[in-house]
């Protein structure tokens, strides 16, 4: 007998591993599927982020050159006056200055970067941004009406060398000759090129400039010049520069802060599938090892070892791990490569625009997915496999105690300690600015919720039993009632198994509903409390250049039929060289009743006498550790502004933060009287139509863009679903798993028990009845499982609207129950579980009584 432990056991093996298969295989499939689904997605998301976001940083460094220093503004624009100070300043061999500028394009939405250099000096620091100009004009690098244009700008507009572009300034438009393309640009790059001093004329930006590049002599210590010239910088003009390194660690952590928090979310959402195949190969193996108990009993009597029969369950699981992941991986490079060559590194969320990166095999991440798929499937088939080995070959040679081998799931303490964990892990701080502790809270909930599941089914359904039972006794029960509950009291462990999948699959799914509906209601509910005017005026849906001048302004205000006019202007700020800029709005806003046109959050603070009020964002508040009553330094008009924070305001616009301050201190701190939106009201019996044809009638009327409240509200929900275009998919794939899956075990369990079919034939249950018992099985065992579900899935969503999304994209939000889904969802999976038992119930009965207990002979 010892020998069936060596020579026979890579065919034991190989038998018991395939038998298993081909008498299952549709269960195994399921289980594959599932572990390759959750490892293509995480794998593909992960590729499209990482060359999306490496492209784009090549394309920054591409536009930065070979400077080995640069000096920048903390506001958008720096005075011209400090380049001959740089030029001259000792250790530099040359200064080149630059001016980017986001052209708006009259008719086409989105922005033309418009990089402005002196050609002379370029060419020494960013030689890949030099024009080529036809061989019979070279002079065309200094025009004053020319532009070069990189490949993807050339195809994007449409144009060619020798075709005139429009272009718009303020409320005038002009044109440009395309005089050639940009030398090197990178592929997917919509850049353009001309000379500096064209730049700020054609723009209005005289004397502006974006930064200086600095090329140092050899020898030069980069390090100590810079740290010099910072603070040389500094304490002549304090608060107006910073000196940095192209590509520099703060570059980099602006550009990973940039969109770090969606690509990480998008990754722990497409991870969601690899748990819902946790479940798919604890559920397979667990049937398995319950179908096959008489098997290994029968093995270990012949002599097979407790270790073997560990290993061979194990086996069987890893098995289903490997082939799930090496699909996935193939798979999610393929999917990697479609989505990048289809729709590019954007995914919808606006973050990568114009970037066309090509994908790249990472094998670390490849192994790292691999492994995490493989290791879903050892989890998923643990605790069948300690129960294999442990079982006693005597108890279960014996027949019917398929539930002893399930007692253990019916124990609680596993699942307290996670459910207290979680709870824990629910008001931890995030880490590294990534809820780390929100995504395991959520985890160690659903653990520990189908943990207890045996014990609820077993609490519920003896309940329900005793009921019944004192029904029969006065004659009012029906026994195929009494024979249901009877059977799902008495085999709790057996219920949960399929109670599982049920809320797995429903929880996850009523959590992400929950979540997404929340953030678009609330989305919807802040654009309409912040657009209370009757109609919005710009001069173009894109780029920096387009702006109303007080000429304008005055026209607009007294266009017949307004009743008032509000002004906006936005700007761009640098408050910590590591983080994004924030965004600085001024606007016509009252300081004693904010509230009238911002949705504040949390009590503000009293204004004091003579200070300067300013109302932050949530995420600026969270980033940069501020609260109302404190003081703000913002960099305006060249130097630092002291601004008392009054309140603090949902932006669901701008993540990297944002400051609204009065427009009248603006303009008085920096001089600017231009605006880039204007806000009117309509007088009272005047239709916002005839206002459209007054404005149309302006001598710059041609230029303004005009939207009314409701459409800018539908072109932003459009907005909101396209960046969740792929949340969307990702929890319908989860859905169409977990329904699977649970269709899967609800067959896999009826087909099992055809033994027990047959007994109950034998003793005069006609096949109706028993159809009937197990499509009222099926129904009952479902809708505890989606009333459990939606229990935990709305306990996870608190999590996922007050933990996870603050902590990661630093706004909050209201919570709303998508009722209509969650009722559809749910009544979706009570028709497949009872439609599966019935089929699976038909089948099962097919064989005859007879046949059915022929093994108990």
């Amino acid at each position: 007998m010892p020998g069936l432990n060596r020579p026979v056991s890579s065919s034991l093996q190989r038998w018991l591993l395939f038998g298993e298969w081909r008498a299952h295989p549709v269960r195994a499939l399921l289980a594959i599927v599932a572990i390759a689904v959750g490892v293509a997605m995480g794998f593909a998301i992960h590729l499209i982020n990482a060359a999306a976001f490496n492209e784009f940083s090549a394309a920054i460094q591409s536009i930065a050159g070979q400077a080995d220093v640069q000096v920048l503004g903390r506001e958008a624009s720096i005075d011209e006056a400090v380049y001959p100070r740089l030029a001259r300043h000792e250790g530099v061999a040359l200064a080149s200055p630059v001016l980017e500028i986001d052209a708006a394009l009259p008719g086409v939405k989105g922005a033309l970067k418009i990089v402005g250099l002196d050609p002379l000096r370029a060419g020494f620091i960013s030689p890949d941004l030099t024009g080529v100009p036809a061989k019979e004009s070279p002079s065309d690098i200094l025009a004053d009406d020319a532009l070069f244009l990189s490949p993807a700008a050339q195809e994007w507009l449409g144009k060619r060398q020798g075709e005139l572009l429009a272009l718009r300034a303020g409320t005038r438009d002009f044109t440009l000759r395309v005089a050639g393309p940009v030398l090197r640009a990178r592929s997917g790059q919509r850049i353009a090129v001309m000379d500096i001093g064209a730049a700020q004329w054609r723009f209005g930006q005289l004397g502006r400039l974006t930064r200086v590049d600095l090329k140092l002599r050899d020898g030069v210590d980069r390090a100590a010049f810079e740290r010099a010239l910072a603070a040389e910088l500094e304490r002549e003009f304090p608060g107006r520069f910073r000196v940095a390194r192209p590509n520099d660690a703060d570059q980099e952590s602006r550009n990973n802060n940039l969109s770090r928090a969606y690509r990480v979310n998008l990754t722990v959402l497409a991870l969601v599938a690899l748990f819902t195949g946790a479940f798919l190969v604890f559920s397979t193996q667990a049937l398995s090892v319950l179908r096959r108990r008489s098997q290994f009993a029968l093995l270990r009597v012949l002599g097979l070892e407790r270790r073997a029969l560990l290993r061979q369950v194990l086996l069987e699981g890893a098995s289903l791990g490997v082939i799930g992941a090496a699909l996935g991986i193939l798979g999610g490079y393929a999917l990697a490569a479609a989505a990048l060559h289809f729709f590019g590194g954007d995914l919808g969320a606006g973050y990568f625009p114009g970037v066309k990166p090509q994908v790249r095999f990472t094998p670390v991440a490849a192994l790292v997915f691999f492994a995490l798929g493989l290791g879903v499937a050892l989890l998923g088939c643990a605790a069948p496999a300690w129960e294999a080995a442990r079982a006693r070959p005597a108890i279960a040679l014996k027949s019917g105690n398929d539930e002893t081998a399930l007692e253990r799931l019916a124990r609680i303490w596993p699942s307290m300690v996670c459910l207290a964990l979680a709870a824990a892990f629910a008001f931890a701080p995030p880490v590294l600015e990534l809820p780390l502790f929100g995504y395991f809270s959520v985890a160690l909930l659903l653990i520990g919720g189908i943990g207890l599941m045996p014990r609820l089914a077993a609490t519920v359904f003896r309940t329900l039993n005793r009921a019944a039972m004192g029904r029969s006794q006065s004659g009012a029960s029906s026994p195929v009632l009494s024979l249901t509950l009877a059977r799902l009291a008495n085999a709790p462990g057996q219920a949960s198994i399929a109670l599982g999948g049920v809320l797995a699959s429903f929880s996850l799914m009523v959590a992400m509903g929950i979540m997404v509906a929340s953030f678009r209601v609330s989305v919807d509910d802040w654009i309409q409390h912040i657009l209370p005017a009757d109609l919005y005026v710009r001069t173009a849906t894109g780029g920096s250049t387009g702006a109303f001048g007080p000429g304008e302004q005055a026209a607009l205000a007294q266009t017949p039929g307004v009743a008032r006019a509000a002004f906006l202007r936005t700007r761009p700020l640098s408050i910590d060289p590591a983080r994004p800029d924030i965004t600085l709005i001024a606007r016509d806003i009252d300081a004693t009743d904010p509230g009238r046109l911002l949705v504040l959050v949390g009590p503000g603070a009293p204004l004091p006498a003579g200070a300067r009020p300013v109302w932050i964002s949530e995420a600026m508040s969270d980033l940069y550790r501020l609260r109302p009553g404190q003081a703000l330094q913002l960099p305006l008009g060249g130097r630092a502004q002291s601004f008392f924070i009054a309140g603090i305001w949902r932006d669901y616009a701008n993540q990297s933060g944002s400051a609204i301050v009065r427009l009248p201190d603006y303009r008085a701190l920096t001089g600017d009287t231009a605006v880039t939106d204007a806000a009117l009201w309509a007088a009272e019996g005047v239709p916002v139509e005839r206002i459209e044809s007054a404005l149309r009638t302006l001598p710059f009327g041609a230029a303004l863009t005009l939207a009314r409240p409701g459409d800018i509200r539908s072109a932003s929900l459009r907005i909101f679903d396209r960046s969740f275009a792929v949340t969307y998919l990702l929890e319908a794939i989860a859905i169409a798993i977990g329904m699977s899956g649970v269709a899967a075990t609800f067959s896999a369990q009826t087909l099992a028990r055809a033994k027990e079919f047959g007994m109950l034939r034998h003793v005069g249950v006609t096949r109706r009845q028993i159809l009937g018992i197990l499509a009222i099985e099926g129904g009952a065992l479902t809708a505890l499982g989606v009333a459990t579900g939606f229990a935990l899935g709305l306990l996870i969503s608190l999590i996922l609207v007050y933990v996870v999304n603050p902590q990661s994209f630093h706004w909050t939000m209201q919570l709303h129950l998508p009722w209509t889904l969650l009722a559809s969802v749910a009544a979706a999976l009570l028709a497949a579980s009872v439609a599966t038992a019935l089929v699976s119930g038909r089948h099962a009965l097919s064989g005859g009584p007879v046949r059915a207990v022929r093994e108990d002979w």
